[in-house]
C-alpha cells in the first residue's frame, strides 16, 4: 500500500477524536507505511515532499521535508550513521538542502548536521539556548525557516535540554516535536539541564495549544509507534495528559529510574558543535579503497571511469550468464564470469584482500551479485554505476 497525496489545510480544533481529518487518522494507523513512503502533502496547490525515516540504533525518526516546485528542502534530527543513506535520498529525489536542523542537543546519537554543511552545503540550525558552537542560524520563538514556498516555525520547548524546540508546519498540520513529546510519553528530564516543570509547561503552553488534528512526529519511539496528534495526546498520554496536573507530571518524572543513554559521552560533546568530530573512524562507512557513490538503496556503487583507470587493481566480476556476455558485444578486459545463480557457491574464488567491482547489463543483476558477496563476508564490493551499458557509451575497451 502506498500513499501519494494528503491534502491539509488549517487543521481543525473541533470536538472529540472525530475532529481528525480522515489524512490525520489514515496517517496514525498506517504510520509505519509513511517511514517507507515519500508524502506528498499539498496546501493551496503548493505540494510538499516528506519523508521519516529511522535509525534503528538509537531509534531515531530523522525527517525530510521539501518544497516540490523550487526542491528546497530541510532535514530535521539527521544521524552520523545515516548520513550516507539520507544524503543519498536527497541527490536523488533532485533537491537543494538549505538546512539541517536538530530539535536540541542529542544524547544518543551523533548529529550529521556537520556533515551535510560541508558536502551539501546546508546551515546548520539549534536553539539560542543549545549551548552549541559553530551553527549557522540560532532560534528564538517564532522563527520562521523557510524553504520554498514552505517553511516550519520554531517554538521553544525546554524541559529535556535547556535547548529543546518544536517545529511546526506552516499551516499547523504537522509539527516535529523532538524529544519533548513522544508517542503517548515525553523525553526525559534527569540530565543536561533537564526539567519537568519546564517540560510540563511546555508541552501545555506551545505544543497542547496547537489544533487538536495538528500531527504529531516525534524525534524517537522504542515501540514501533511513529505519529501521533495533539488532540490523542491529550486524551491518551498518561504523563501529560489525560487530566494530568503539573504536580502529576514532576512526581512521575522524578521517578522513571532510567539508565542513561549508552552514547552519551561521545555524542553530547560531539553534537555542542554540530556534530564535528576529529575521529575518522566515527564517521560512517569512511572507507579509502574507492570513491564510493551511495545509493538510498543501500548498493554503494563506483563509476566506470574508476574502474577504467583502476582495472588492474580490482576483480570484475561480470554476473550475467555466459551466453548472454558472448551475445551483447563484449566484456570488460579481466573479467572474472559468475552467472547470478552460482555466485554464492563460487564465491570463495575470489580473493578476499582485493576488491571487486560487480557489472551485468544495466546494473540491475550487479546491485544484488553486491548483495550476495558481502553476506559472504566480502567488504571491498561495490557495483559499476550504469552497467556496461554506461561502460560502451564511454567507449571503454572490451574484449
Amino acid at each position: 500500500m502506498t500513499i501519494h497525496h494528503i491534502q491539509t489545510g488549517q487543521a481543525s480544533e473541533k470536538g472529540g477524536l472525530q475532529a481528525l481529518s480522515h489524512a490525520a487518522f489514515f496517517i496514525a494507523c498506517w504510520g509505519r507505511i509513511v517511514t517507507r513512503t515519500c508524502v506528498q502533502i499539498c496546501r493551496d496547490n503548493n505540494t510538499m515532499i516528506f519523508r521519516q525515516l529511522f535509525d534503528a540504533e538509537s531509534s531515531t525518526f530523522t525527517y525530510l521535508l521539501a518544497d516540490e516546485a523550487t526542491r528546497q528542502g530541510i532535514i530535521i534530527d539527521p544521524v552520523l550513521d545515516d548520513f550516507h543513506r539520507d544524503s543519498a535520498l536527497v541527490q536523488e529525489l533532485g533537491l537543494d538542502l538549505k538546512y539541517s536542523i536538530d530539535t536540541h542537543v542529542h544524547a544518543d546519537h551523533i548529529t550529521s548536521a556537520w556533515l551535510f554543511k560541508q558536502h551539501l552545503g546546508a546551515d546548520i540550525v539549534i536553539s539560542s539556548h543549545s549551548h552549541v558552537r559553530k551553527a549557522d542560524l540560532y532560534c528564538g520563538d517564532g522563527r520562521r525557516i523557510e524553504f520554498g514556498s514552505r517553511f516550519v516555525e520554531t517554538r521553544l520547548t525546554p524541559g529535556h535540554t535547556d535547548g529543546c524546540m518544536t517545529l511546526v508546519l506552516d499551516d499547523q498540520s504537522m509539527a516535529f516535536t523532538g524529544d519533548c513529546l513522544l508517542v503517548r510519553g515525553t523525553g526525559r528530564t534527569d540530565f543536561q539541564q533537564g526539567d519537568p516543570v519546564s517540560m510540563y509547561r511546555s508541552i501545555s503552553r506551545k505544543i497542547f495549544t496547537l489544533p487538536d488534528a495538528t500531527l504529531l512526529w516525534p524525534a524517537h519511539d522504542y515501540s514501533g509507534r511513529t505519529v501521533t496528534s495533539v488532540l490523542e495526546e491529550k486524551t491518551f498520554n498518561l504523563r501529560c495528559g489525560a487530566g494530568a496536573n503539573e504536580k502529576d507530571f514532576v512526581e512521575y518524572m522524578n521517578n522513571l529510574h532510567l539508565p542513561h543513554p549508552k552514547q552519551i559521552d561521545q555524542a553530547v560533546p560531539a553534537n555542542l558543535q554540530c556534530g564535528k568530530i576529529d575521529d575518522c573512524q566515527l564517521i560512517p562507512d569512511s572507507s579509502s579503497w574507492a570513491p564510493l557513490l551511495h545509493t538510498f538503496a543501500g548498493i554503494e556503487e563506483v563509476d566506470p571511469d574508476w574502474v577504467n583507470e583502476n582495472i588492474d587493481q580490482v576483480q570484475i566480476v561480470d554476473v550475467r550468464e555466459e551466453s548472454e556476455a558472448m551475445d551483447s558485444g563484449g566484456c570488460i578486459p579481466g573479467t572474472i564470469n559468475i552467472p547470478l545463480s552460482q555466485l554464492l557457491s563460487n564465491a570463495a574464488d575470489l580473493k578476499p584482500d582485493q576488491s571487486v567491482i560487480v557489472v551485468c547489463n544495466s546494473g540491475i543483476l550487479s546491485a544484488q551479485g553486491v548483495v550476495l558477496l558481502k553476506r559472504q563476508g566480502l567488504d571491498k564490493v561495490a557495483r559499476m554505476k550504469g552497467g556496461l551499458t554506461a561502460w560502451a557509451e564511454k567507449q571503454y575497451a572490451t574484449t
